[in-house]
């Protein structure tokens, strides 16, 4: 069953609301790992003594993530990961920002304006090299992107591949794998990897950063099949080899 599902194919007619969202993760955290329990969410006495300390309510949207799955590292935390709910905080540019999410060494975050905390699911901004940039249009959105890129980078790097996309492989990714229903958005690396798309097939999931040529192709199978059909597909100079691990090599960015 796991082999057969495809993110595509899940998200198709898009995000409509964030129940919708909700059980999209839950569907695909029963089909590429463990399904959710009650005891993946965080508790709901960390969430209040969060909201205590940084004197603000979180969005309907943001506490609705936190109890589904806020302690499920596997989808939340592999490498730009959501924080702790007593690690977030507020950044005090663009009138401030409730950050939850920050890049693995700490070179980008996440987060909504104060001003946007009365939202049941409110815009997402992310501090790009640039400055901070619109992100997502809702929080919702911002968590199933979240939770396909923790997956994208997750299983000790051991699925896991990344090359770049010459002028001649350009077409190759649209031709033989679907587009996921998800808004275009920045990488928080810069302008020039604008914008960031993401396809699939069952069992494979790629994640284009920008659309010129030489942009990055990060690709994942649920098993080891899986990505050696997307590399064979996809006949670009794989920058990792299979026997190569995430924790030896960074993801290329």
């Amino acid at each position: 069953m796991s082999g057969s599902f495809d993110v595509a194919e899940a998200l198709d007619g898009g995000l409509s609301d964030r129940e919708r969202a909700w059980a999209f993760i839950r569907s695909f955290a029963g089909a590429w790992g463990d399904p959710l329990t009650e005891g993946d969410g965080t508790p709901g006495a960390e969430l209040a003594q969060a909201e205590a300390v940084l004197g603000c309510s979180l969005p309907t949207a943001l506490h609705e993530l936190y109890t589904l799955a806020g302690a499920r590292t596997d989808l939340v935390a592999n490498q730009d990961p959501l924080l702790p709910p007593h690690e977030m905080f507020v950044h005090d540019e663009c009138g401030g920002v409730l950050v939850f999410r920050s890049e693995n060494q700490g070179c980008a975050f996440w987060g909504v304006r104060l001003t946007d905390l009365d939202q049941d699911d409110p815009p997402v901004l992310v501090q790009a090299r640039h400055g901070w940039v619109p992100f997502m249009g809702q929080v919702s959105v911002a968590f199933v992107e979240l939770v396909l890129s923790e997956a994208l980078f997750g299983g000790g790097g051991r699925l896991y591949n990344a090359c770049e996309l010459p002028a001649d492989l350009l077409d190759a990714v649209p031709e033989h794998f679907q587009r996921i229903q998800l808004p275009d958005y920045p990488m928080w690396t810069g302008p020039e990897e604008f914008p960031v798309r993401w396809f699939s097939a069952p069992g494979k999931l790629l994640r284009q950063d920008g659309l010129g040529v030489l942009s990055w192709l990060h690709v994942r199978g649920r098993t080891r099949a899986d990505l050696d059909a997307i590399c064979e597909i996809v006949p670009g100079r794989w920058s990792l080899g299979y026997t190569e691990s995430l924790s030896s090599e960074p993801p290329p960015f």
